[in-house]
């Protein structure tokens, strides 16, 4: 019986193709928060551009070694670092007041596929759990600003769960089994979606979930053959006719 759907967020629900900008320049103008909040409260950074720099440096570390390590990224925990390193008092800021600051947003360009409303409301209508489960270095509260502004939240009661709140990335197993604990399914009650072949698909389906590769891009060559998903879509319209074929009666809740 099929109690639960999962989404990876970026590139299945939200579209990021008509972002143009510079992720470094966007960026900046967040830090610039932190970098203010910091002189309101008594740490006079020396210099905006040498904050950024260090911040973008230690980020840029946390997600190489948490490519392999599987250690996620926490962009509150970094900036610390990052305040920190440029000269303000040790635990003078929580990562929580720097998160406060940061002024986090919807980025210009992303909205969300045009199917995913209508697709969403069906699952709903059919009393199925959803969850978010995205390997980001923000955590839920900052994803949540952004979601709320694309109009998906009102989907997503149940769960949703960033790496950085994890504290571990897809594909290891602790992150999915952390959000099927929390829809109180289990992996065969439950399907991933996502668009990620390693992360997804290999990460999903090694905890004992079916796993639907959502195609934004074609699956490298390196891996066709390697990571077989359960089943392919173009378009999340394309996920209720394949939840018919292996939950019948899903829709009759």
């Amino acid at each position: 019986m099929l109690k639960a759907i999962l989404f990876d967020l970026d590139d299945t629900l939200l579209d990021w193709s008509g972002f143009a900008g510079d992720w470094k320049t966007l960026e900046c103008q967040f830090l610039t928060g932190v970098f203010d909040y910091c002189a309101a409260n008594g740490s006079v950074l020396p210099d905006l551009d040498a904050f950024v720099d260090e911040f973008h440096t230690r980020i840029r570390e946390s997600w190489r070694l948490g490519r392999t390590s599987l250690i996620a990224p926490h962009i509150g925990k970094v900036m610390v670092e990052a305040v920190e390193a440029q000269g303000a008092a040790v635990g003078a800021f929580t990562a929580e007041a720097l998160l406060g600051a940061y002024g986090w947003h919807a980025v210009p360009g992303t909205q969300l596929f045009k199917e995913v409303p209508e697709v969403m409301a069906t699952i709903k209508k059919h009393g199925i759990k959803t969850a978010i489960v995205t390997n980001a270095s923000q955590p839920m509260t900052l994803r949540d600003i952004e979601i709320e502004e694309h109009q998906l939240l009102q989907y997503f009661p149940d769960c949703r769960l960033s790496a950085a709140d994890a504290g571990v990335l897809k594909p290891h197993p602790g992150i999915f089994q952390l959000a099927l604990e929390r829809l109180g399914v289990s992996p065969e009650e439950a399907v991933f979606v996502g668009d990620n072949p390693i992360a997804d698909i290999a990460g999903a389906q090694g905890v004992g979930m079916q796993a639907v590769f959502r195609i934004t891009s074609p699956m490298p060559q390196m891996l066709s053959g390697l990571i077989v998903p359960d089943a392919a879509i173009n378009s999340l319209e394309e996920l209720p006719p394949i939840l018919d074929g292996w939950f019948p009666g899903w829709r009759e809740n």
